[in-house]
């Protein structure tokens, strides 16, 4: 009886101690599952950079959902690149016949609150591109088959279909409204390298280009139901 209790103490020991071990086993592996975590962060896979191609509107119907910015705030300063041979490929595009930036009546509406919010900081909006035509666009493409550039369409930089085409985007910067001159963002419109990316900005670019970030934040939640929009112009 005694060599029977003994056996059961020691077992009994032998589970304490397994049953320890076990924890620490399990600790060490949720902290080394944890340090695997922060060392590979999980990959953000990025939002397809094409919209879906839908239906392409008369001009007509187009018209009638297109607004123009400066109609509804005359100080928006317009300096559209692809109306001009001011842009990457040396020539005005098809669709652009005049230096005026539409965008749907609701961006419209909320573009013009932003540049009322900017003036009381002494800046102001200059918009390079808003609503594009579908030929615009497809001028584009072809011009990155002629000069063996279709590199840029599958890395993102120039979409064969976008909220532009919707008349959901914009591209623009901020000027300082007392020289007129535009704030420096480390590179010029259209540069299609990682130049070009947010997070490669640096030094005095930094503070424009976060300046930039905090009015497109301001922006986006007044053009949050513009988003969702139902719908879509493309001619």
């Amino acid at each position: 009886m005694y060599r029977d209790h003994l056996v059961i103490a020691r077992l009994a020991d032998y589970c304490s101690r397994m049953r320890r071990l076990s924890s620490v086993l399990l600790g060490a592996l949720l902290v080394a599952c944890a340090s695997q975590r922060a060392s590979n962060p999980p990959v953000r896979v990025a939002p397809p950079i094409n919209t879906a191609e839908t239906e392409i509107a008369p001009d007509a119907v187009a018209d009638t959902l297109l607004t123009d910015v400066r109609s509804l705030e005359p100080r928006i300063v317009v300096e559209l690149r692809y109306a001009t041979s001011n842009n990457f490929t040396g020539a005005p595009l098809p669709g652009y016949f005049a230096n005026r930036a539409f965008l749907r009546r609701e961006a419209a509406v909320a573009l013009a609150r932003v540049e009322g919010d900017l003036r009381s900081q002494g800046l102001g909006l200059k918009v390079f591109d808003a609503y594009r035509p579908v030929r615009a666009t497809l001028a584009m493409v072809d011009w990155t088959e002629r000069v063996n550039r279709t590199d840029l369409l599958k890395d993102g930089y120039i979409a064969s279909r976008s909220r532009h085409n919707l008349g959901l985007a914009i591209d623009l910067t901020l000027i300082d409204l007392r020289t007129g001159r535009e704030f420096e963002m480390g590179t010029p419109f259209d540069t299609f390298s990682a130049a070009a990316h947010t997070a490669n900005a640096c030094h005095a670019d930094t503070h424009s280009r976060a300046t930039s970030v905090e009015c497109a934040l301001s922006a986006g939640r007044r053009f949050q139901t513009t988003a969702e929009s139902p719908g879509g112009v493309a001619r």
